[in-house]
């Protein structure tokens, strides 16, 4: 039968829509096909009493090298962190903030809780070592485990329960710290050189940018992809569209049942939103539980950072619990009043719940072993792509999808990509 399409894109989250953007700019008819009702895949937003609550926590790391290929950065509105973190221990709130970025905080950072004068040290020998090499060499080294990489960087077992393990907890769902160590230092160079953003209308900003930069009905929605049969897309409805080349861009596990491809694993979030009338605290600092006292690792007055994702006058609050999503979200809501309660006392008890979102795929698990830029193609016109074929950030998708694209360019016209 005669192709209908080109390329037909199953998916249109960060990596489709990267896919789908190099591809029609160069003048490629593409389809993307949506199951959901709208783009974005895991990287949506919902609109909640006039708060914009992103499906999970997340941030924008403003330092991701694709982001500036494929998104206009300052269209967003990005509000920024502050570079430093609130970590609390035995019962305190202590701050610690980046030396090179404010020199003032040095005595504080280096007498707080955390670790050792020596750990601190290491810190910077660690933060001058990822940000003199380039995130290429990063990836070649020698892989093991987040803990192992700083166990033999000489990191105290303090330091590295009260800052290091809750800060990747958070930012790799790794409450063990059992992820690639070349992963964790090509996120932690991204940190070192940038900043972690909020984009002023929720992250979903980024996708709905992108579908606008695409040609008028390129994405459909609600459109469930149930099979692939060589280059024929089968839907749930029992339409069938014909392609010269089909990309598949879902997540790892979606991916795996469509494809074959080995199952990428799966590290889970769960995050409950609170509205309160006055911010717990007044900084652009996440917060970190240096003592694991309960299931909230991390915190954030997400408002703080970007005031336009909360109605004037109210604060929104993010509480973090990375790792396997276990128990009911009742039970979720109980144990993080808890222990905020013994955070910031009674007035937790006024904090209003927006919403919990309990995400069982919110990464694959990369762990030691993890070879980023595995192959997009599986023969026969199929390809596929996502944070599962790269790393596991907004990076990796948007690599992926336009590495894909590149592929699929060079197949069907048989010249390198310009």
């Amino acid at each position: 039968m005669t192709p209908t399409t080109d390329v037909c894109i199953v998916g249109a989250g960060l990596a489709g829509l990267a896919c789908a953007t190099v591809l029609t700019n160069r003048g490629v008819d593409v389809r993307v096909l949506e199951a959901s009702d709208d783009a974005g895949g895991r990287v949506r937003t919902d609109a909640v009493d006039g708060f914009l609550l992103d499906r999970g926590y997340q941030v924008v790391l403003t330092q991701f090298p694709e982001l500036h290929h494929l998104v206009d950065l300052e269209a967003l509105g990005l509000g920024r962190y502050d570079a430093g973190a609130v970590v609390r221990v035995n019962g305190k709130f202590h701050r610690v903030r980046d030396p090179r970025r404010a020199p003032a905080s040095v005595f504080a950072t280096a007498t707080a809780p955390i670790g050792t004068i020596a750990d601190d040290v290491r810190l910077l020998r660690l933060i001058a070592d990822v940000w003199r090499t380039t995130p290429t060499d990063l990836l070649k080294r020698p892989d093991t485990t987040t803990l192992e990489s700083l166990r033999d960087r000489g990191f105290s077992e303090k330091m590295i329960d009260r800052f290091w393990r809750p800060l990747f907890a958070g930012i790799q769902l790794d409450p063990e710290l059992e992820v690639s160590s070349r992963r964790f230092e090509v996120i932690l160079a991204m940190l070192a050189e940038g900043a972690a953003a909020h984009p002023a209308t929720g992250v979903q900003a980024i996708p709905r940018q992108m579908v606008a930069g695409l040609p008028e009905g390129t994405v459909e929605c609600d459109a469930r992809v149930e099979r692939i049969d060589g280059t024929t897309v089968h839907l749930a409805d029992g339409r069938r569209v014909d392609a010269r080349v089909v990309v598949v861009a879902t997540e790892g596990p979606a991916a795996a049942a469509l494809t074959g491809i080995a199952d990428p694993g799966s590290r889970g979030e769960s995050c409950v939103y609170f509205a309160a009338d006055t911010a717990p605290i007044p900084d652009k600092l996440i917060v970190l539980d240096g003592s694991r006292e309960g299931p909230v690792n991390n915190l954030a007055v997400v408002s703080n950072v970007a005031p336009s994702l909360a109605p004037a006058g109210a604060s929104l609050i993010a509480a973090v619990a990375p790792g396997p999503v276990v128990g009911t979200d009742a039970e979720l809501l109980e144990g993080t009043r808890r222990q905020l309660r013994t955070w910031f006392g009674a007035t937790v008890d006024g904090w209003t719940h927006l919403r919990t979102y309990r995400i069982r795929h919110a990464h694959p698990d990369q762990r030691p072993g993890f070879s980023p830029r595995r192959s997009v193609r599986l023969g026969d016109g199929v390809y596929v792509c996502g944070d599962h074929r790269d790393t596991a950030s907004t990076q990796g998708a948007l690599f992926s999808g336009r590495r894909t694209a590149g592929a699929v360019w060079s197949d069907l016209v048989g010249a390198p990509t310009p």
